[in-house]
Formats: C-alpha cells, structure tokens, sequence
C-alpha cells in the first residue's frame, strides 16, 4: 500500500458546533483535522477553558492543522429548516470544504448527519475526549463569541457581548423590553412567544 494511500486513510476530522441553545445569533460549525506530527499542548473542551485559554489555542489550531474549515450558519437557515437540520447542514459544508478531503468524521454527540460526504461516527463527549474534536469545539466556539460581540455593536441594548445570546434573565428580560432583533431566531419559544404578544397588543 503507497504511503499516499495510507496517509489519505488516515485523515480524520473532528467536528463540533456553537451555538445551538441561544435564541439569539448563527449556529457555528467547525471541522478539523489534525496533524499528528505537529501537536500542542492545552487542548480541552472549548466550554472547559476559558477565554484567554481558547483565544491562545485559536491561531495554534489553524496553523498546525492538515485543514480546518469554519461554516456560520445563519437564524433565517435556523428558522426555515429549525436548529437540528441547520446544524446538520453547517457540519456536512464544514467536512465537504476541507482539502485535504477527509476519509473520516468524528462528530460530537449522539447523531451523525446522512449527508456527510464521508463516513461519520458520533462520539458522545468528543469534546471532552477526541483531540480533533476539542480542536474543532475551539475554532467554533472563539468564532461565535467574537461575531456575537460584533453584532452586540450593530444591535446594542441586549448584551450579546456578555450572553452570547442565551437566554440568561439579562437577555429575557431585554428581549421582554426591546423585542426581538433581525438576528434573534423566530423559531425558538421566548422570541415566538414576545412576537406573538406584540401581535396581539397590536
């Protein structure tokens, strides 16, 4: 067997997402493949680390990887095919776009998308256990915490720098004062629920 071959088999990407619980931004998906003779140390489940830990990981990860792709899936995605499938789709354009191509995903969680362009596996706890996964949860996780504290600029009054967009008592009790912005997701109960009360105060 050639070494180009074997090499090719060898290529595993991890993937994870951020994002899917907010009711408020895009769902960011990450692939990864690591290269095995460039490793680092400090790894970790992006929500095990802090800050400062992941935004020193970020550039490392992006550098030292074979490849590595980052996909934004944005709310009217979200809204229109809901969060499951929208995650879904970020995770198959994520591992399509890699090049190097590669001939295996590890996916956090339960549940392996159908139109994976490669054989996948789901890995309950990846982040927390597959180094490419734990790479893939930082490269998504520091992506969407930097875009929410942009679009805290653009949409200000919510704290999206602070919340991300969950729904801490700060965010609902903004969303309650405020109503929904363009980027909150219709499709989850607390901005459908506000929408519908101002319909009807209407």
């Amino acid at each position: 067997m050639s070494a180009v071959i074997e090499t090719a088999r060898a290529l595993i990407a991890g993937v994870d997402e951020a994002g899917r619980g907010p009711l408020a931004g895009p769902v960011v998906v990450a692939a990864v493949i690591l290269d095995p003779k460039r490793r680092f140390h400090g790894l970790g489940d992006s929500k095990a680390l802090n800050e400062a830990a992941r935004e020193t990981l970020f550039p490392k990860i992006q550098a030292r990887a074979i490849a590595w792709r980052v996909e934004i899936v944005d709310v009217d995605e979200i809204d229109r095919i809901n969060i499951l499938q929208a995650t879904f789709a970020g995770m198959c354009r994520a591992v399509a776009a890699l090049a190097p191509a590669a001939a295996r995903a590890r996916i956090d969680g339960n549940l392996v998308p159908k139109a994976l362009c490669c054989p996948g596996e789901a890995v309950v706890g990846g982040d927390a256990r597959v180094r490419e996964i734990m790479a893939a949860s930082i490269l998504a996780k520091v992506t969407r915490d930097r875009l929410m504290c942009d679009l805290d600029r653009v949409y200000p009054g919510y704290g999206f720098a602070r919340h991300k967009g969950y729904g801490t008592p700060e965010h609902l009790e903004r969303l309650a004062a405020l109503g929904p912005c363009a980027i909150h997701r219709r499709s989850f109960a607390p901005v459908r629920e506000r929408m519908a009360r101002d319909l009807f105060v209407g």
